[in-house]
């Protein structure tokens, strides 16, 4: 069911680019953004989500996404730098992934169980807001831990 919701969306691919194009973007941006809200809307949909409405996709839901998450690339502009992909053959990517994950399993495994549990809970796409109401700990607690562990993980990498 995910996935034909999922198609769907994919079908009005150009009309959700030409919807960021109309905030001031440029295509690349748009395409970009528009990638991301594939990935926010998937995450939603695997929790339950319903965009349907009468039979078609709620373009309105669609439209505040995607809006978000312009809002949110502008807030963090300043932060944004592009790579030109005339560059791209100057990156090194002799990374072992399968390696590198197994590194971070490993060093996950060896955590205490409290900061590897909320790790993986907010890794996996729960808010820390939501986590912080459903199991009564602290927000700032949590926060904490999870930049902890992201922390550490990072380093190794």
């Amino acid at each position: 069911m995910v996935k034909k919701k999922m198609i769907l969306v994919a079908k009005k691919h150009n009309t959700w680019i030409d919807i960021v194009m109309s905030f001031g973007c440029n295509k690349r941006t748009a395409e970009d953004i528009t990638q991301e809200m594939y990935i926010k809307i998937q995450l939603k949909l695997e929790k339950g989500l319903d965009i349907m409405y009468n039979d078609e996709i709620n373009y309105y839901y669609i439209f505040k996404t995607l809006r978000t998450l312009f809002l949110d690339l502008k807030r963090k502009g300043k932060n944004i730098s592009m790579i030109s992909l005339d560059n791209v053959h100057l990156i090194n990517n002799d990374v072992n992934y399968t390696e590198s994950y197994d590194k971070v399993k490993s060093e996950l495994s060896k955590m205490y169980w409290y900061d590897r549990k909320v790790f993986e809970i907010i890794n996996s796409g729960e808010s820390i807001a939501e986590f912080s109401r459903k199991s009564y700990i602290q927000y700032y607690s949590l926060y904490n831990t999870y930049n902890k562990v992201k922390d550490k993980l990072k380093k190794l990498l």
